[in-house]
């Protein structure tokens, strides 16, 4: 039997959410504690991978059992998981239900804070005193949605058969010093989160304009884009089935 858990996470003592050798990651901690509790060996199969650092408010996953399961088990898997990371729901899905291909789509937020708050320091991405044109950043943000080749986003030495990602949101809102990306797309590429936001950061530093920005896009060379910001900053908020 298949089953999906919801999850969230605070990044910052994790080498990211997949399993390596000799680091600390999420998923790792995830099938230590299911494993322990079911008395069985789990591994569970998240809805993608987040970066060292990175937070996921939402995330997906999957696992497969010979056991029934209820709601209760999210207790007992809550009881073994570090504090920093917790299960939410526990869900008995059709068998061939998949967390990361069946999903439709994902959203990111990156926060940024103007100014310096001592409080925000591990969630937000400080940048000291610095005013940015948030007008022009939403410009050139939209500028996203004209497109679906997003290489020069991508971390260089990756291995991936398509670029193309579908996005469908790409907006800054900002409510005091507090300033927020908010995208959506149908998949990420690694690292492409970050690097948009820190070359919208340039066009809001008035580096770089609104067409400099379209033409990066065009050029799909990474060299040519604004630098990969704090992974402390990004958060995983959505995932849709």
């Amino acid at each position: 039997m298949r089953y999906f858990i919801e999850i969230s996470y605070q990044g910052k003592k994790y080498h990211g959410w997949q399993s390596q050798p000799d680091a600390n990651s999420i998923q790792e901690e995830i099938n230590k504690a299911i494993s322990v509790v079911l008395q069985e060996e789990i591994v569970v199969l998240g809805a993608g991978r987040t970066d060292t650092g990175v937070h996921a408010e939402q995330m997906f996953a999957h696992f497969d059992t010979a056991q029934n399961l209820d709601i209760n088990y999210v207790f007992k898997f809550n009881s073994i998981l570090p504090e920093d990371i917790v299960i939410y729901t526990l869900e008995k899905v059709k068998d061939d239900k998949h967390a990361r291909f069946d999903a439709l789509s994902r959203s990111y937020q990156y926060k940024i804070w103007l100014g310096r708050n001592p409080f925000l320091l591990d969630s937000t991405w400080q940048i000291h005193y610095q005013k940015l044109d948030v007008k022009a950043m939403n410009e050139a943000a939209m500028i996203l949605l004209e497109y679906e080749n997003f290489q020069a986003f991508s971390k260089v030495k990756t291995e991936v058969k398509t670029f193309n990602c579908d996005v469908t949101e790409a907006k800054w809102i900002q409510n005091g010093n507090e300033l927020i990306f908010h995208i959506s797309a149908n998949r990420f590429l690694r690292n492409m989160v970050r690097a948009i936001v820190g070359t919208l950061v340039d066009v809001g530093k008035h580096k770089i304009s609104k067409e400099d920005f379209r033409n990066i896009i065009v050029s799909r060379d990474r060299s040519k884009a604004g630098l990969s910001v704090p992974a402390k900053g990004l958060y995983l908020t959505e995932i849709t089935y």
